[in-house]
């Protein structure tokens, strides 16, 4: 987890007040993560507030923070990160709400539906756009799981191009696999050259998650997928603003590790629904 991360989620997660709403929420967190000595300015928003079915008489606030603060060389950083509250109609704000009996945190099971317009050529990998049904996958291609279940997943569902349409958003995590970062350029770079499967070939490269010199990443990554990108490369503006952009709907998202699969625009937690669905061949 960032620093920056850390900063916003410093503070205290139960507090009162009268009947929650909005503002009340806002001027709530507001109020906690602003006495943080780092805070330089903050801004918050409620994105989109969701009544429970269960527990009654709560809702869940998605809330979407943005601002500056001192990073660890007291420099001024940009800080952006949407999170899930809850509030009670007594009046009662918490971070986070589990299943007693389940154990598993309610946030699991919110977010927003797969915005529509990301359905987009540039992260279309295969699949004929009236298939039956949408795939859209987050993943980081050195995350261990991803390295066995998306490669599987793609399999599969490239069989049945009338029943899937599959869309692929790069999610580095760079705290946990630094070498990712690197490694997605270098694929959105030769897809900007026109090179195609390049998603599948990601999950075969053989290189250390902390690995930091990236000429070796780049030599891993053109060993398996028979390309020659370059340091320049993946220095471009256009392969930085897709990945920055990759990042952005991933927040929009509430996408926080990976993988993570929408299907037909709902958030699956299982990641196995689209081996659910009747397939048409």
């Amino acid at each position: 987890m960032s620093l920056m991360l850390k900063l916003l989620i410093t503070i205290l997660t139960l507090s009162s007040f009268l009947q929650a709403d909005e503002d009340q929420v806002i001027e709530f967190l507001q109020k906690g993560i602003g006495q943080n000595p780092n805070i330089i300015s903050l801004d918050i928003e409620v994105v989109k507030t969701i009544p429970l079915d269960k527990p009654k008489g709560w809702e869940a606030y998605i809330v979407q923070l943005n601002g500056k603060a001192k990073g660890r060389d007291g420099k001024a950083q940009d800080i952006s990160q949407r999170s899930i509250y809850f509030a009670s109609s007594d009046g009662v704000v918490t971070s986070e709400l589990y299943n007693i009996t389940t154990g598993t945190k309610l946030a699991a099971a919110i977010a927003p539906e797969f915005d529509k317009k990301y359905y987009d050529e540039a992260h279309h990998i295969f699949g004929n756009k009236d298939a039956a049904h949408k795939v859209v996958i987050f993943s980081d291609p050195l995350c261990p799981f991803c390295r066995t279940f998306v490669p599987e997943a793609l399999v599969f569902m490239k069989k049945y191009p009338k029943t899937y349409n599959v869309y692929y958003y790069h999610f580095p995590l760079q705290s946990l696999h630094p070498a990712a970062v690197t490694l997605v350029k270098a694929a959105t770079a030769a897809e900007m050259q026109g090179r195609k499967n390049i998603v599948s070939g990601l999950y075969k490269v053989k290189v250390n998650g902390r690995e930091s010199n990236q000429q070796k990443i780049l030599d891993a990554f053109n060993k398996v997928q028979n390309t020659k990108i370059t340091l320049s490369d993946i220095s471009t503006k256009a392969v930085e603003e897709h990945i920055k952009h990759d990042m952005k709907v991933a927040q929009e998202h509430l996408v926080n590790g990976t993988p993570t699969m929408f299907l037909d625009g709902k958030k699956d937690n299982s990641k196995l629904l689209y081996k659910k669905v009747k397939l048409v061949k």
